[in-house]
């Protein structure tokens, strides 16, 4: 971290991204094994989590019995299908375990 001397003396863009250089993004994680399985999983919790949030808002609209209403309830649980096929899609493709080719034959 930068004591209060070396903020003085260095100009304030230097300060700035001095102190944001613990938030760049490492590529070499990103491209190991873990960094994969991270993207993996926050892509998954996107998907779990926008279907548990378009499940509530569509529930929470078709309480009115208006007819936007009734198409914002179609509209989320359109969604709610999207995004459930994507998330069995990431978790076949890339979460499960795969049979190794002994266990095959």
């Amino acid at each position: 971290m930068l004591s209060a001397w070396d903020r003085r003396d260095r100009p304030p863009e230097e300060v700035a991204a001095a102190g944001l250089q613990g938030f760049a993004m490492d590529k070499t994680f990103l491209s190991s094994v873990k960094g994969i399985l991270l993207e993996t999983e926050l892509d998954f919790l996107r998907c779990v989590s926008a279907i548990i949030i378009f499940l509530v808002v569509s529930f929470a609209a078709v309480t009115s019995r208006e007819g936007a209403a009734i198409a914002a309830f179609v509209f989320g649980i359109i969604l709610v299908s999207v995004f459930a096929y994507d998330a069995f899609k990431i978790y076949q493709t890339e979460m499960a375990p795969r049979a190794t080719q002994g266990d095959q034959q």
